[in-house]
C-alpha cells in the first residue's frame, strides 16, 4: 500500500475523498514510462533506479502521483536483493581490522582499494577486486540492493492499483467502520467473512443471508493506544470487499490524524460497490490468521485420524451469523466445528458470548485464551450451550483432541 506521505485526498462538507487517476492517454503514458524505467534497471542497483525516477519527476507538481506509482511497482512487482561475495558486516570487519594493522585506508583511492583487495583475497582464499570491495562494504544499504526481478503490470492495471491504494489509505486513521452487505451469494459472504477473520478485525455481525448483514468494525481508538496498525487492517480489507457484489460502508475518521484542520470533530468516508475501484485480490483465495496457521501447522504433525478443514459453512444465529475457524471430521462420520477466541476487548467479548448463547449447534467447540479478562464481560460460561476448551499462548491440538474424544 502507499505510505501516508504519498496519499492525496480532498475534504468537502465533512467528507474525505481520495484523489483518483482517470484512465486517459496521458496517465497511461505516464504509467508506461515508469514501468519501462523499472524494466531498464533490472540487474542494476536501486540507487540508479532512484536517480532515473528523480529525473522523470523533475520539478513537476504531480510528484506524489509519480512517486506513488513507483512505490507500488517497488513493493508489489519488484525484487531487490543484496549481491556481494561476502556479507557486508564481515567484509567491514576485515577491512577495519586491516586498517588497524596497516594504517588508515582512503576508500577514494583506487590503488589503495586494489592493495586492500589483494590482501583480503589472500586471507579469505577467494578473488576480490577493488570494485567488489567498494560495492560490497555497504551492500546491505537499501540503495545498494540490486533490482533482480521485475514483473511488469499493464499500465491500466497499475493505474487501477494506484487508485485502490489511495482509497485504502483513507482507512489508516479510521476508528469506526459500518459495513452493509446485501443481496450477495453465500460464497461471497463466506469470502468476505474469511478476510474479516484473516486481518483480525473485531466485528459484530447482524442480519441474515436473505436480508443482508450489517457489520460493525471497531477501530484503533478502541485499543489501548492510538495506532495505525488496526487502520492498516481495515485498509487491507478493502480489496477483498471489492470482490463482493453489493455493499456500502461509512468510516469515521479523526481530522487531526489526516492533518486536516476542518473544524469538524469527526470526518467520514463513504464508499459502495459502484465506486469503480478494482481489486488485486483473487476470488476464492484461502488465508489463515497467524493463530489459525500455527494451529493448523501443529495439527498436520499430530498423530490423529481427525481431519482439520479450513472451509466451513456459515453458522446461522438468530439475527446474525457465525463463520467458525475450522471443521474437524473423523472417518467414522463424527464432525465438529471450532471457533478460536484470542484477545479482544471486553465490549466485543460480551457481544460475542451473547451471540454464542443463541447458537443451536451441539457440535460447536469454543477455544478461549486464558489471557482474556472475562470478569469484565459479566459472562458466565456455564450458560454457553457449547463445548469450551482453554489455552495459553497458542492453541495445541492435544487440547482439542481431548474434547473430541471425550
Amino acid at each position: 500500500m502507499l505510505t501516508s506521505d504519498l496519499l492525496q485526498y480532498t475534504l468537502k462538507d465533512g467528507q474525505v475523498r481520495p484523489r483518483l487517476l482517470k484512465t486517459t492517454s496521458k496517465t497511461i503514458e505516464l504509467a508506461r514510462e515508469i514501468i519501462e524505467i523499472f524494466e531498464q534497471h533490472v540487474g542494476l542497483p536501486r540507487r540508479d533506479l532512484q536517480e532515473a525516477l528523480q529525473t522523470l519527476e523533475g520539478e513537476s507538481t504531480d510528484y506524489r502521483t509519480k512517486r506513488g506509482l513507483a512505490h507500488i511497482l517497488s513493493t508489489e512487482h519488484a525484487t531487490f536483493e543484496q549481491i556481494t561475495p561476502l556479507e557486508p558486516v564481515q567484509l567491514r570487519e576485515k577491512v577495519f581490522l586491516h586498517a588497524a594493522q596497516k594504517g588508515p585506508i582512503d576508500l577514494r583511492s583506487e590503488s589503495t582499494l586494489e592493495e586492500v583487495a589483494r590482501a583480503l583475497s589472500d586471507e579469505l582464499g577467494l578473488p576480490l577486486t577493488a570494485g567488489q570491495l567498494r560495492e560490497g562494504l555497504y551492500a546491505d544499504l537499501p540503495e545498494r540492493h540490486f533490482l533482480t526481478t521485475f514483473e511488469a503490470p499493464t499500465p491500466e492495471d497499475l493505474l487501477d492499483r494506484f487508485n485502490t491504494a489511495q482509497a485504502q489509505g483513507i482507512f489508516y486513521r479510521a476508528y469506526d467502520l459500518k459495513l452493509t452487505a446485501f443481496r450477495n451469494s453465500q460464497a461471497e459472504y463466506k469470502y468476505l467473512f474469511k478476510f474479516l477473520k484473516l486481518f483480525g478485525l473485531m466485528t459484530y455481525i447482524e442480519g441474515d443471508q436473505d436480508t443482508g448483514f450489517t457489520i460493525t468494525v471497531d477501530g484503533p481508538t478502541s485499543l489501548f493506544s492510538s495506532s495505525t496498525r488496526y487502520g492498516l487492517a481495515m485498509a487491507k480489507l478493502l480489496p477483498a470487499l471489492l470482490n463482493v457484489s453489493k455493499w456500502n460502508l461509512t468510516a469515521s475518521l479523526k481530522p487531526r490524524s489526516l492533518d486536516l484542520m476542518s473544524g469538524e470533530e469527526t470526518l467520514t468516508y463513504t464508499l459502495d460497490s459502484q465506486c469503480g475501484l478494482r481489486s488485486h485480490y483473487k476470488k476464492g483465495q484461502i488465508f489463515d490468521s497467524a493463530l489459525e496457521e500455527s494451529f493448523a501447522g501443529k495439527w498436520a504433525k499430530a498423530k490423529t485420524e481427525w481431519v482439520l478443514e479450513k472451509e466451513v459453512d456459515l453458522l446461522p444465529v438468530p439475527g446474525s451469523v457465525m463463520i467458525p475457524d475450522f471443521r474437524i471430521t473423523h472417518p467414522d462420520g463424527r464432525s465438529f466445528v471450532l471457533e478460536v477466541i484470542g484477545y479482544w476487548r471486553p465490549e466485543y467479548l460480551k457481544r460475542k458470548f451473547q451471540q454464542l448463547k443463541k447458537v443451536d449447534c451441539e457440535n460447536l467447540i469454543i477455544a478461549i485464551s486464558e489471557r482474556l479478562n472475562l470478569g469484565e464481560t459479566g459472562v458466565d460460561l456455564k450458560d454457553l450451550p457449547v463445548k469450551v476448551v482453554w489455552f495459553k499462548g497458542t492453541l495445541q491440538p492435544k487440547t482439542v483432541l481431548e474434547v473430541l474424544e471425550s
